[in-house]
């Protein structure tokens, strides 16, 4: 296993505890969505197991995704990756908690997205900064307006603005405020979950997820083919993630 991502457990074994270890950005590239990938595949036949926990060292949860890996040449593979992960998540088994300080950027919050439910640090700073380089944000548009209600969704994705703790639970981003937002997520876990038979909750979240995945996992696949066959053919997509890296403004020809 990388050692991008930290893996122990929690409550008798009760949480799988999966720890991005990249402090202080935890970008998610395609080593860190291949370990958390591995990580979920491994564990998913685990018949004692009744959560994840999705946490993040040092203060930042993390900044986003590569912005390298988001070029032409290699987003095909990038993308296709991260929307494997949003799909695993999104259907695993148990309920995967996700425990959020400092930034949530990006590729990050789509992660972060992907979970149950998220809990956040007051501070924390959630948002989908895509539109600043000339890209958009794929999984981010198929799971915010899941979670927000469209008009919100399109607020925070056109504008590619961030919120933070009371804004972010207020429009429904995060579930629960916290200052220690991991121990709030394993105490959740401990007083909900723990004392249910994991056999029973597996069929719970089976038959709560069931249209929701439906709905996305067929978005996903639309996204993801409007990103790659169209934005990534125009002048300004290239221009934005090239400019990025160069650090300069970015010239845009609306193209």
């Amino acid at each position: 296993m990388s050692d991008c991502l930290g893996i122990s457990h929690a409550l008798d074994g009760a949480v799988l505890r999966l720890r991005l270890n990249r402090p202080k950005a935890n970008i998610v590239d395609a080593e860190m969505i291949a370990a958390l990938d591995a990580a979920l595949a491994a564990h998913a036949d685990n018949p004692d197991l009744k959560a994840v926990l999705v946490e993040a060292e040092g203060p930042n949860f993390s900044f986003g995704a590569s912005v390298e890996e988001h070029l032409p040449q290699s987003c095909e593979a990038m993308l296709k990756a991260l929307h494997a992960l949003v799909r695993r998540m999104l259907g695993f088994a148990v309920p995967v908690l996700v425990a959020v300080r400092g930034q949530c950027l990006g590729g990050g919050l789509e992660v972060a997205m992907a979970g149950h439910m998220i809990f956040a640090a007051p501070d924390a700073n959630l948002g989908q900064p895509e539109m600043m380089l000339g890209v958009f944000a794929p999984a981010a548009s198929c799971l915010m307006p899941e979670r927000l209600g469209q008009a919100r969704a399109e607020d925070l994705l056109y504008s590619g603005r961030s919120v933070r703790g009371e804004a972010a639970l207020e429009i429904g981003l995060v579930d629960a405020l916290d200052a220690d937002p991991e121990a709030a997520a394993i105490a959740w876990v401990e007083t909900h979950l723990k004392p249910k038979s994991a056999a029973s909750l597996r069929m719970a979240v089976r038959a709560v997820r069931a249209g929701f995945i439906r709905r996305v996992s067929a978005r996903l696949d639309e996204v993801e083919a409007l990103y790659l066959d169209d934005l990534m053919s125009t002048h300004d997509a290239v221009e934005g993630l090239t400019s990025f890296l160069a650090k300069r403004p970015a010239i845009w020809e609306n193209r």
